[in-house]
């Protein structure tokens, strides 16, 4: 998803007049699966639904992405983690939090508790948290600014990422 300055002035959040630059591109999981290796690659595309012909083409494309465009991967418990890899980004860039259907999966407590630590951290930096399936379907954007706090929702989606609706108008 790509958030165009037009959207930021006019809807979210209003006092960022640049969009911050990526410094640094981390991924966080208890069990890492590296598509760069064929077999990991291979057994995620086996998880998807043979009938879902359309999310087979999405995973391809984003592997291929993925390849070219490479992450650290770090395994372990990410909302621990969490904290500790902040402190080690530069300060001058903001920290943008991202995940989907993971969220879903979390016991309650601790969707409560990474919330309580990503509203830490922008008391603190400039943070940008992008979720969906942990409330509900809902795409929702919470930004931490300067110390001012901002929840949009951004719109519907599909719980296998097929499709996106656009709720900002």
């Amino acid at each position: 998803m790509q958030i165009t300055s037009e959207i930021i002035g006019e809807r979210f959040p209003a006092h960022l007049e640049n969009i911050p630059p990526v410094v640094s591109r981390i991924g966080l999981d208890l069990h890492v699966c590296d598509i760069t290796d064929q077999e990991n690659k291979l057994w995620l595309k086996s998880l998807i639904w043979p009938e879902h012909q359309d999310r087979v083409k999405l995973f391809e494309k984003a592997a291929q992405l993925f390849i070219e465009n490479p992450v650290k991967l770090i395994e372990g418990d990410g909302v621990s983690l969490l904290p500790e890899i902040v402190k080690q980004t530069p300060e001058e860039g903001a920290v943008c939090i991202f995940h989907t259907h993971v969220a879903n999966q979390m016991p309650e407590a601790l969707k409560h508790k990474l919330m309580d630590i990503i509203k830490t951290l922008g008391a603190k930096r400039d943070v940008f948290h992008l979720y969906n399936n942990m409330w509900d379907r809902k795409l929702h954007l919470d930004s931490y600014l300067n110390g001012r706090e901002e929840h949009h929702t951004i719109g519907e989606s599909d719980g296998h990422g097929r499709w996106f609706e656009w709720g900002l108008h």
